[in-house]
């Protein structure tokens, strides 16, 4: 392996655990009411913003105001509709059911939205999407395993606004400035939200270091990060890459968290990113 390989390598591996590190923290924060989700929204957007803002211009006036101009108003209000619905949810859910759910609906949005604009999958495609879909299913239907139906409701909500949110990002000219531009029109949201769950907001230090280091540090960064991955590889590569972020989610919840992986979770897993990753290599074949 030649050492520019090794270099992609790490970096494609350090952003999927920032990916899956954002649910871990929200988990951590939330479920333990070291904070509330309100804050911890505006708190998550506000640092993300900042550093977002100082990587695009080095905190330079004249660049500040053109990469305000270079984030949109609808792809800011399914940013801040992703980060609500996604701190929300996890006041009820595990860390690894959040992940997987998230992720299962911004592929099913993205997918969906290819599918109005005339796209035409392949036989293998619609199996591989079927089996996800079925496996999704069975995975938040009602039982004993089932995962809380409002946290779950949430979350689809979370992951339809942040698969829009992709999708709107594609054809950007500049991809940091512009999602530097889109955290901080997502503030003035979060703000108001804050000021709305206002009476029955609580925020402890650690609460409050760990929604800034999901801001700053595993949205922010790791953004930047997966940017300058990105035009390194192809479209397919990334798709099939943050297939792993649930999984690394998941086992980050069982070792930090304590929480227990069941089988049906297990096997709904296995069926729902096996589902996904036939259907985008099937794509790619066809493309």
């Amino acid at each position: 392996m030649t050492r520019s390989f090794l270099k992609l390598f790490a970096l494609i591996a350090v952003t999927m655990v920032a990916f899956a590190a954002n649910s871990l923290l929200a988990r951590l924060a939330l479920a333990e009411s070291a904070i509330d989700a309100g804050s911890y929204t505006f708190l998550r957007l506000a640092s993300g913003a900042i550093v977002l803002i100082v990587l695009a211009t080095g905190f330079s006036a004249t660049k500040i105001k053109n990469v305000l101009s270079e984030g949109n108003w609808i792809s800011a209000m399914a940013l801040f509709t992703y980060a609500a619905g996604f701190s929300f949810a996890y006041l009820a859910l595990d860390t690894g059911m959040g992940a997987l759910i998230l992720f299962a609906m911004v592929q099913a949005t993205m997918i969906g939205l290819a599918l109005t604009k005339g796209d035409k999958p392949m036989l293998l495609e619609w199996v591989g999407l079927v089996v996800a879909f079925v496996a999704f299913v069975w995975l938040v239907s009602p039982g004993l395993k089932a995962p809380d139906p409002l946290g779950t409701l949430l979350m689809i909500v979370a992951g339809v606004a942040w698969g829009i949110y992709s999708v709107r990002g594609r054809s950007t000219y500049s991809p940091l400035a512009a999602t530097a531009g889109n955290f901080a029109l997502s503030v003035p949201a979060a703000l108001v939200l804050l000021l709305f769950t206002l009476n029955g907001a609580s925020a402890s230090t650690v609460g409050v270091i760990l929604a800034v280091v999901s801001g700053a540090v595993t949205s922010g960064l790791g953004y930047a990060l997966w940017y300058r991955v990105l035009p390194q590889i192809s479209s397919t590569q990334g798709a099939i890459v943050q297939l792993t972020v649930p999984v690394i989610a998941a086992a980050a919840g069982v070792i930090f968290a304590d929480e227990e992986l069941t089988f049906k979770f297990g096997a709904a897993s296995l069926l729902i990113l096996g589902g996904v990753a036939l259907a985008i290599i099937a794509k790619a074949r066809r493309s």
